[in-house]
C-alpha cells in the first residue's frame, strides 16, 4: 500500500509543484508587462505631450491585451503539464468554433467598435459622455466593454458593439446658461446692469470660468416674470457648479440693490353667505 501510495503521491506532486509555477509566473509576468506598459506611456505622454486621459485610455487596454496573451499561455502550459495535445484540441476547436460562430460575432462586433472608438478618438477616461442612452463619466474603454460610471454612482458596463453613437460633451469649453426673474414693475435696464457687476465678480473669483458670465438680456416674458438670461463657459464638469454660483450670486445682488424676483401667488376669495 505505500509503494502504491508513493507512486500516487510523486507524479501528484510534481503536477502541483508545476501548476504553481506556472500560476506564480503568469503572476510575475503580468506585474512586469504592467509595469513596463506605465513607464511606457508615461515617456510617451512626456515625450510627445499626449493628452493625460487618452494616454490613461491606451494604457489600460493594453493592459488588457497583454493580460489575455498571458492568460492564453498558462492555459497551453496547464495543458502541457497534462500531456493534452494542443494541436489535435485546436483542430477540433476549429469546429467547435463553427458551431458557435454565430453567438461569437458579437464579441468579434465588440473588439472592432472598442478599437475604432480609440482609434478615431471618439472618447478617453474621464470623458462626459452619452452612450446608448446612459451619462456619465468614462472609467475604461476595454476589449469587450466600455465602464460608464453614472452621476448617482451607478458603474454600466456596456459592451461596444451597442456603442452606435457618441455625444462626447467634454470636448472644448462647458456652457453654464441660468434665467433670473425679476419683477414687471422694475427695471429692466437697472437690474441688467446689478446682474452684470455680480457676474464680474464672480469671473475675477473663478478660475474655472473660461468666459464670461454675461448678462446677454431679455431670454423671455413669463406669467409672473421677465426672465434675464445669463450665459459663462466654464472647464469640463465645472458647468453644473458654476450655473448654482451664478444663481446665488444674482439673488444676493438682487436682493442688494432692492430689486424683486417675484414669487406666484394665489388668492382664494371666500364668498361668505
Amino acid at each position: 500500500m505505500d509503494f502504491l501510495l508513493d507512486d500516487f503521491l510523486g507524479p501528484a506532486l510534481v503536477v502541483i509543484g508545476q501548476l504553481l509555477l506556472a500560476f506564480i509566473g503568469y503572476l510575475i509576468a503580468r506585474s512586469i508587462g504592467k509595469s513596463m506598459i506605465t513607464r511606457s506611456f508615461r515617456r510617451l505622454q512626456e515625450k510627445r505631450k499626449m493628452n493625460a486621459n487618452r494616454t490613461q485610455t491606451l494604457e489600460k487596454l493594453s493592459t488588457s491585451v497583454l493580460t489575455y496573451t498571458l492568460l492564453f499561455i498558462l492555459i497551453v502550459v496547464v495543458f502541457g503539464i497534462f500531456n493534452l495535445p494542443i494541436g489535435p484540441m485546436l483542430a477540433s476547436a476549429g469546429v467547435v468554433g463553427l458551431a458557435i460562430g454565430f453567438g461569437a460575432q458579437g464579441l468579434v462586433s465588440d473588439v472592432v467598435t472598442g478599437f475604432f472608438l480609440l482609434l478615431e478618438k471618439q472618447i478617453d477616461v474621464e470623458d462626459y459622455v452619452t452612450v446608448a442612452e446612459l451619462d456619465g463619466i468614462v472609467e475604461e474603454v476595454g476589449l469587450r466593454t466600455t465602464r460608464l460610471r453614472a452621476f448617482d454612482g451607478t458603474l454600466h458596463f456596456i459592451p461596444n458593439r451597442n456603442i452606435t453613437s457618441v455625444s462626447n460633451h467634454s470636448r472644448g469649453s462647458m456652457e453654464a446658461l441660468v434665467d433670473i426673474g425679476i419683477s414687471f414693475n422694475e427695471n429692466i435696464s437697472e437690474a441688467m446692469k446689478v446682474l452684470q457687476e455680480a457676474c464680474d465678480r464672480l469671473a475675477e473669483e473663478e478660475d474655472a470660468i473660461l468666459e464670461g458670465p454675461d448678462v446677454l438680456g431679455v431670454g423671455s416674458i413669463d406669467e409672473y416674470d421677465v426672465k434675464i438670461r445669463i450665459l459663462a463657459y466654464t472647464e469640463n464638469l465645472q458647468q453644473w457648479g458654476m450655473k448654482r454660483k451664478l444663481l446665488q450670486a444674482s439673488k444676493e445682488a438682487l436682493d442688494e440693490a432692492g430689486i424683486e424676483i417675484p414669487v406666484p401667488q394665489q388668492v382664494y376669495i371666500q364668498d361668505k353667505k
